[in-house]
């Protein structure tokens, strides 16, 4: 498994469409059931490490219900490397996209 999703239904079913599995996440509790299945976080994963995927996609929905797990995760430099990714209703309020980020980091536009 090389890609894994959590976030809104609708984003899940349209990732698995291409071939990417994903969780379904509309609360805190089932973001961080699926995160820590996944990433193995907090205790025992269920996922065999060869089977770990190399990339996490998180909305930023999700993103922001486990903001402090997220940290710390990144922070460890482990894998999956984790991406996010705006949810079915876009960018959330004060969030900044990716080429917002690039600008600002290099001073050039994308």
């Amino acid at each position: 498994m090389e890609y894994f999703v959590i976030g809104e239904r609708e984003l899940v079913i349209a990732f698995k469409l291409v071939g990417v599995d994903g969780a379904i996440a509309v609360n805190r509790n089932e973001a961080l059931e699926s995160f820590n299945k996944i990433t193995g976080y907090g205790g025992g994963s269920v996922v065999p490490v060869s089977e770990k995927p190399k990339v996490l996609i998180l909305t930023e929905e999700v993103s922001s219900m486990l903001e402090d797990e997220v940290l710390a995760w990144q922070r460890g430099a482990q894998y999956p490397l984790i991406v996010e990714i705006p949810g079915i209703r876009g960018h959330l309020k004060g969030k900044k996209s990716l080429s917002d980020s690039i600008r600002e980091a290099v001073g050039i536009q994308v």
